[in-house]
Order: C-alpha cells, then structure tokens, then sequence
C-alpha cells in the first residue's frame, strides 16, 4: 500500500492540475512543519528577530506592495473598512515588528512538560506540550495577519500554509518573502512557512481537502469566509467567527465610565472583530446617559441606529431594524436599544451574538457575577472595553486570532493554544499485570 503522503505525479508533457499543484505544495510543506517542530528556541527567536529589523530595513518596498493593493481596492469599490485594514503605513510597520520582537522574548511552549503525577506502581506520567503539526491560516485583508501567523506558528514549532485574500496579494506575497528569505538565513526549511500565491477561489477549496497533509484549518474574516471554510474543510476548523459584541450598561452603572467605555469599544478601531456593534442600555440609565453620549457619538461620525424608545434621547438617532441587530457592521455604526432588566438584555445577546465579547458597566458586584456566569461568550468582562479581548492585552504576548469555537481553544489563541499534548512516561521496568 502506497504512504498516503506520496505526491502524485504529473505525465509527462501535460499540464499540472490545480489538485495535483495543492498536493505537491502542502507535501513540502508538511515536511518543512516536521523540521520546524524540533527547531532550536534560538535559532526560531533569531529568525523572528531578522524579520522584525528588515521590516524596517525594507520599509518603503513594503509600503509600495501595499500601494498596489489599494489601488487595486480602490478601483473595485471596496468598502471603507475594507480598505482601513488592508492599510499599512510606518506605524503598523513598526508595530508588526514589535509584535515579532515581543513573540520572540515569549517563553517557548514546546516541551514543556505538565501533570507529572506518580502512579501507584512508580511509574511517572505527563503531558508534554507539542506543536499540533501544520496548520493552514485562510483570512482576507489584513496583511499583519501573514506575519502574526507565521511568527506565532514559527514560535510554537508549527508549519503553516499562508492563504490570503487576492485584495492583499502583493502585501502578503512581500511580507512572506522577508520569513522565508530569514528561516533560509537560520537554516531552517522556507517551506515551513508557505505562502500558496493563489488568488482563485478554487485552490482555497483544493487546499481544503488536504487532509493527509493539513492538520488544522483557521479561517479569518468575514462571516462568508467563516461559512465557506466550515461547510467544506476535510480539516479540523477552528473558527474565528463574526464579533458581534454588545456593551449593556447596568441600572447601577458608573456613567462616566459607561460613557469612556462605550466610545473606546465604539470608536478606537471599529473596524476590528471585538469593536462594539451594539449598545444595551437599562432604562432607568437611558436619560442621563444617552442624550450626552449621542452627542459625542455623532461628533465622531458614528450612525445610531436605535429603538424607539432610545430615538427619544438623540435628533440623529435612525429606527433599527432587526437585521440592523444581526450585523456585524466593521464601521462608524452603532444599534442601540434600551431594555427594562438584566435578564432582557443576555435575551437580547442570546439572540444576536456572535459568543465572541461582551461586557457589562454597573456597581452591582451581584448582576456583575450573574452576567458572567450566564452570558456565552470567548470573554465576558465587568467594567471594560470590548476591544480588550486580545491576545496582548490578556497577556498572551499575542494572538493567531480569537476562537469562538468551544474544542480545544476559546478566545484568544496565543503560543500555547497552538500546541497539543502527548502523553509521556518514566519507567523503571514497570508492566501491565
């Protein structure tokens, strides 16, 4: 019987399909992973290092990719939001590379043993963190995506297959050629970090079926994207699905700080998956706080879209529909809806979230509790922005993306949620009666 992994190989003189050309790529590249998972801490912290300077030192040649991209986007029409995150600029350059320095000074997950208990006859058994083998990254836009997952996967001895978006193609395409010209440099296989220089929707949904090869799937994007990897991945899936998170603030709320909260949940980068798309507001806060927070909110050119009972407190205040309660809008635009109790308001989350970041304001450490025992979620937070759920900021060091799965990983996946374990064993000539 043939080893499931042996390439299929092309007749002469005719063209290579586009199953075969996956096949042949993922192969190389589950051999580059099997390198990787034996890696040297230094030498993989040498490469992150490498990157991070010549990001710097390659600047302006990045910046011109990424020009290509927007112009591109441009022409087609894409929406604002799109188009922010497709934006690199010297600030997002430099803060990639301070995420690849930063991923560099993290300890190092693989091999670390944990559980070691022993049992009744000597023996001594554990766990031993190992990488999970290689993994596939499909996502849109953003192009620091390529390098946060090529240095999270690098970190945790994992190989992984890069497929981004066609919107990004000479974004990604120059960021990939800086890993794999420094895992060249360090003497580690370049195919270890493969990025699948496809734009065709067709070798997304061949590389979906490389099973033998492939052994987790990550999508992040859009819900689309989200629907498409889910329905037809051969491959394990872990989804980062649609943020679509709510403030609720409390009977007992400090309005002060619902109000800094809201705006930086709202605001600070509403094009991101853990930016507050709804606002839940018990009615006996309402009055004080909504006709002030409006205001602000349309001095920041966010479009409310509210109940009738919250159009009460603003003149801009637009009816919501329900289906403006199932978006997840990525833009200046914020539904609202004023509720009479705590228990109406998780309904409402119930009903239209995502499970991916909710949080509640009130000076009620009882209803506090009840919210984050009873609200579903990958984080529910007490007294705290939305846009708080994040790999950094939960002192992760950094994230591959935010799961609102419930196997294996939930919320953010740093280094450690990109390892599995196996079983070890110290004996001293022990067996099985």
């Amino acid at each position: 019987m043939k080893d499931r992994e042996e390439a299929v190989k092309p007749k002469e003189g005719s063209p290579v399909k586009l199953s075969e050309e996956i096949r042949l790529f993922c192969q190389r590249a589950k051999a580059g992973s099997r390198l990787l998972a034996t890696a040297n801490t230094q030498i993989k912290n040498n490469v992150l290092l490498t990157v991070a300077n010549q990001l710097s030192k390659q600047e302006k040649e990045i910046l011109a990719e990424n020009q290509k991209d927007l112009d591109a986007a441009k022409e087609k029409g894409l929406e604002s939001a799109k188009i922010e995150r497709l934006t690199l600029n010297a600030r997002r350059i430099e803060e990639m590379a301070t995420g690849l320095r930063e991923v560099a000074a993290l300890p190092d997950p693989v091999g670390e043993i944990i559980q070691m208990e022993k049992r009744p006859n000597g023996m001594q058994v554990g766990r031993m963190r190992v990488p999970i083998g290689l993994i596939a990254i499909i996502y849109e836009s953003r192009p620091n995506v390529t390098l946060d997952s090529a240095s999270l996967c690098l970190k945790s001895g994992n190989g992984v297959i890069l497929k981004g978006g066609s919107e990004a193609i000479h974004s990604n395409r120059k960021l990939a050629g800086i890993f794999s010209e420094a895992l060249r440099t360090f003497g580690l296989p370049a195919e270890a970090v493969s990025f699948l220089d496809k734009t065709e929707r067709s070798a997304t949904a061949e590389l979906l079926k490389m099973d033998p090869f492939v052994d987790l799937v990550i999508p992040r994007g859009g819900e689309g994207l989200i629907r498409m990897v889910s329905e037809n991945s051969r491959i394990p899936v872990i989804k980062h699905d649609k943020g679509l998170c709510h403030v609720y603030v409390d009977e007992e709320a400090d309005l002060a700080m619902a109000q800094k909260i809201i705006l930086n949940s709202k605001i600070q980068r509403p094009s991101t998956c853990n930016s507050a798309e709804c606002l839940l507001v018990h009615q006996k806060s309402a009055p004080a706080l909504l006709p002030d927070l409006f205001e602000k909110l349309s001095a920041k050119s966010v479009e409310i879209r509210g109940c009738a009972e919250s159009q009460k407190y603003g003149k801009n205040v637009k009816p919501a529909t329900e289906q403006d309660y199932q978006t997840e809008f990525l833009d200046l635009i914020l539904s609202v809806k004023v509720v009479s109790t705590l228990d109406e308001a998780m309904k409402h989350i119930e009903t239209y979230g995502s499970q991916h970041t909710e949080t509640i304001i009130t000076e009620n450490y009882s209803r506090g509790i009840r919210f984050i025992n009873e609200v579903d979620a990958s984080a529910v937070l007490i007294n705290a922005s939305t846009r708080l759920n994040d790999g950094y900021e939960f002192g992760l060091g950094a994230e591959i993306g935010i799961s609102t799965s419930r196997i294996h990983a939930r919320g953010p996946m740093g280094l450690k949620e990109l390892t599995t374990t196996k079983f070890i064993v110290f004996g001293s000539g022990q067996v099985r009666e």
